[in-house]
């Protein structure tokens, strides 16, 4: 079984680039974690960062934020980092309104913004001793 740390990746579509550039920016950090992502947003990150270990899920409107709420609920992710965007109406708000609440309830680390991701990254790292092994 995979003891890695897991991370879910999610963006809504006027922040995909910036996870994007984000996740490219921190591929070496982020090269000792399992990452998940919703549809899109997984397909554009294993295109940009093919060596990554990125599983993708459906679509979050097509049920990929109901799959990582599950992964939530099952204790099989250490973070979250979701790329919002508040300033575009979000036809399955509900959705995310679920996932994110679901983050809460149990207790994980959730970044809504590339301030908070790069902390919960860096913390997490070091927290699993995992810096060393990225660099190798």
């Amino acid at each position: 079984m995979d003891k890695r740390p897991a991370f879910a990746l999610v963006a809504h579509d006027a922040k995909k680039d910036s996870l994007v550039a984000f996740v490219r920016q921190h591929e070496k950090k982020l090269s000792p974690f399992k990452l998940v992502a919703t549809g899109t947003t997984g397909a554009r990150l294993k295109a940009a960062c093919p060596d990554l270990d990125i599983n993708p899920v459906k679509s979050g409107p097509l049920g990929g934020d109901q799959q990582i709420g599950a992964m939530i609920a099952d204790g099989r992710l250490s973070a979250l980092i979701f790329f919002a965007d508040p300033l575009t109406p979000m036809p399955h708000d509900v959705d995310v309104k679920a996932l994110t609440r679901l983050a809460i309830v149990y207790d994980i680390p959730m970044a809504l913004n590339q301030a908070t991701a790069d902390a919960i990254i860096s913390t997490i790292a070091e927290t699993e001793n995992l810096e060393s092994t990225a660099s190798k």
